[in-house]
């Protein structure tokens, strides 16, 4: 059999699975499989409502930034690797569809691109982890979770017999579980793309996170897994009784005063997308950005825990420091509780989602920078990820602007 006949056949019967699982799953699978085709991404990562299950995160009457009177001129290059760069590059490269600079409360810079629009909600992926770490540090706070040093399965013995049985809450926290997850977007068969097949056929998360197994020893090295945020999620729900969804309006949407209501997935369970289901409109990530710039504080009330702010942005294990030559990560990034720090930090942190999402957040000069994504060439094995020429950029960016 030929080459292009063998390729006929795969097709053939990826499409015939394909229609199958339309018929038995929902259109929802083949929604997911095409989600990610390089052509389609623009458009689907603004418009996630129309083709998912979802709740709603409702905002209420809105805080406003002020507005500079004349918008920012963005600086024309920056350093990388000890290489000058075109930011405008940059920016087109790694598919930008909206770019917001806010210093002192003021927006100095917003522009829309590819046909986004300012009440777009945007798919900002891993970014809603940060989020989740939000409502499990209140949560922890009310007295709900006694201790992060506790076993998940304290809380979810459901997990026992799975990967997360012992594990500690903090090494979930950190990204070090040590359950054996592979997080890449461009094999079909790997742990986040089967994971996906569970949303797309209306299965259970949950149920997903119990299959897991254990790679190493936890609290021992920094390798990024999805499900870890899914069971911080599962672990929240559990002890409050409560949806993230009415969590997340009640302690922190409403009372920062949101622009937009925003937009959670949801599994086939009911349980929201704790991982990476989040879309929500560029100035709202803002907001978010301008909450945690202020150690939990919006205008002198106390949303979520100092403490706990300052715990989530500060890595406290060799495994968790940033640095290119860390053997104890597999990034180049430190990593606190679901919020990363640059490689080479200076107060600053940020949220990062796949495909070029951010809120970059830099308390010694007041800035904060969001930035959502459409990045065509994101899984392309050629093609060098972008997300540390971008925190340069953005720490750059802030430089200029505290140097005018």
């Amino acid at each position: 059999m030929s080459i292009k006949a063998v390729v006929k056949v795969i097709a053939a019967g990826a499409l015939a699975y394909g229609l199958y699982a339309a018929v038995n799953f929902g259109m929802g699978f083949y929604e997911l499989a095409t989600f990610y085709d390089p052509e389609k991404i623009t458009e689907n990562f603004r418009s996630s409502a129309a083709k998912f299950p979802h709740r709603i995160v409702e905002t209420s009457e809105t805080w406003q930034f002020s507005r500079a009177e004349e918008p920012l001129s963005l600086p024309k290059t920056f350093t990388y690797r000890d290489n000058e760069h075109s930011i405008q590059d940059l920016l087109d490269q790694s598919g930008t569809t909206g770019l917001i600079i806010i210093k002192d409360d003021t927006i100095l810079y917003e522009s829309y691109f590819q046909g986004e629009q300012e009440n777009d909600r945007h798919s900002m992926f891993s970014v809603t982890k940060s989020f989740v770490s939000a409502l499990f540090g209140i949560t922890l706070e009310q007295g709900l979770i006694e201790s992060i040093e506790d076993p998940v399965t304290k809380y979810l013995p459901e997990l026992n017999g799975s990967g997360y049985e012992g594990v500690e809450i903090r090494d979930v926290l950190t990204m070090s579980s040590g359950v054996l997850f592979t997080e890449d977007y461009g094999d079909l068969m790997s742990d986040v793309n089967r994971m996906s097949m569970t949303i797309a056929t209306k299965g259970s998360l949950d149920e997903f996170a119990s299959s897991l197994s254990r790679e190493r020893e936890p609290g021992t090295y920094n390798h990024y897994v999805s499900v870890d945020t899914h069971v911080l999620g599962m672990i929240i729900t559990r002890v409050t009784g409560r949806t993230l969804t009415d969590l997340l309006i009640e302690k922190i949407w409403q009372p920062v005063g949101m622009e937009f209501d925003s937009i959670w997935m949801i599994d086939g369970e009911g349980m929201e997308v704790a991982m990476g289901g989040l879309q929500v409109a560029l100035r709202d990530m803002a907001r978010f950005g301008r909450l945690y710039m202020h150690g939990g504080n919006w205008n002198g009330k106390q949303l979520v825990p100092e403490d706990w702010v300052k715990a989530s942005v500060t890595p406290d294990a060799p495994h968790l420091m940033p640095g290119a030559d860390n053997p104890g990560s597999d990034t180049a990034f430190g990593y606190g509780f679901q919020w990363w720090v640059p490689e080479h930090p200076r107060g600053d942190f940020m949220a990062v989602g796949i495909y070029d999402q951010f809120i970059y957040i830099d308390p010694t000069t007041n800035i904060i920078i969001a930035k959502t994504s459409a990045n065509k060439k994101f899984v392309d094995p050629n093609t060098p990820r972008l997300t540390n020429a971008t925190i340069h950029a953005f720490q750059q960016i802030a430089a200029s602007i505290t140097s005018d």
